[in-house]
């Protein structure tokens, strides 16, 4: 599943974020105590990085995977980039929301919502806006605004959030991120379009031991949304209207 995946984009990653109400400790025996503890289970992980406002354990940029988990003010994050297992696609994420609240303090009462984002980049070289419109509303109402002579497409980002009326505490968005924005037209466009699905559940949590079974719950939800309907419906249609090179 994740070789497929990664044949159809440039780059394919998941992240994780639990995030809390109260900040989060940033002193040293704590953070360290669960980069250690993480690094144990990674040893590829090795890299200690501090950004402007996050503190991160990374492994090698060129690392197949690439894993890393990071601490904000009110989150603990995760990610990995070309996974090629199954397992790899989710054990970074398992083990960062199994043992970061013990190391972190955090309590039940603390935890806001579980996030889980699938990304999929797209190399696309031309105007981003143009593509992502051609591809995703052709035939639809919204083509009668692009069916005009002398026009160029500034923005086009759709997106769409929900909940599902089967969990209610369960939020699901599709998004599409386009980077052409402040580029002139003959000038190369060396990033990526982005198509995003990400689930974030709401309930609350009444002990720490329910949060693996609940990231579980949610991977299973988000494979779904991804083989059903963000590949589909948002990932196809863009790959197709790049190949086609009418940018």
């Amino acid at each position: 599943m994740p070789s497929s995946y990664r044949a159809l984009c440039s780059d394919f990653y998941i992240n994780t974020k639990l995030n809390v109400r109260m900040e989060l400790p940033t002193n040293r025996e704590p953070v360290l105590e669960l980069f250690e503890r993480t690094r144990r289970s990674y040893p590829a992980m090795n890299a200690f990085r501090r950004y402007k406002d996050e503190l991160a354990l990374e492994s090698a940029p060129n690392a197949t995977p690439h894993r890393w988990i990071a601490i904000r003010s009110a989150s603990v994050r995760s990610g990995v980039v070309n996974p090629t297992t199954a397992d790899e696609m989710y054990s970074i994420h398992r083990t960062s929301v199994e043992i970061s609240p013990y190391f972190l303090s955090i309590s039940p009462l603390d935890i806001e919502y579980i996030e889980l984002l699938y990304g999929f980049d797209l190399t696309a070289k031309g105007n981003h806006d143009a593509i992502a419109a051609n591809a995703l509303f052709a035939g639809s109402p919204m083509a009668a605004l692009l069916d005009t002579d002398g026009i160029n497409v500034l923005d086009c980002q759709p997106s769409m959030g929900m909940k599902l009326v089967d969990d209610n505490g369960l939020e699901v968005h599709f998004e599409v991120k386009t980077r052409s924005k402040g580029k002139k037209a003959s000038e190369p466009n060396t990033e990526p379009i982005s198509v995003y699905l990400t689930l974030r559940k709401y309930d609350p949590v009444t002990n720490l031991e329910e949060l693996t079974p609940r990231l579980n719950e949610m991977i299973e939800r988000g494979q779904t949304l991804v083989d059903e309907y963000a590949l589909p419906n948002l990932l196809m249609p863009l790959r197709e209207e790049i190949a086609s090179g009418s940018f």
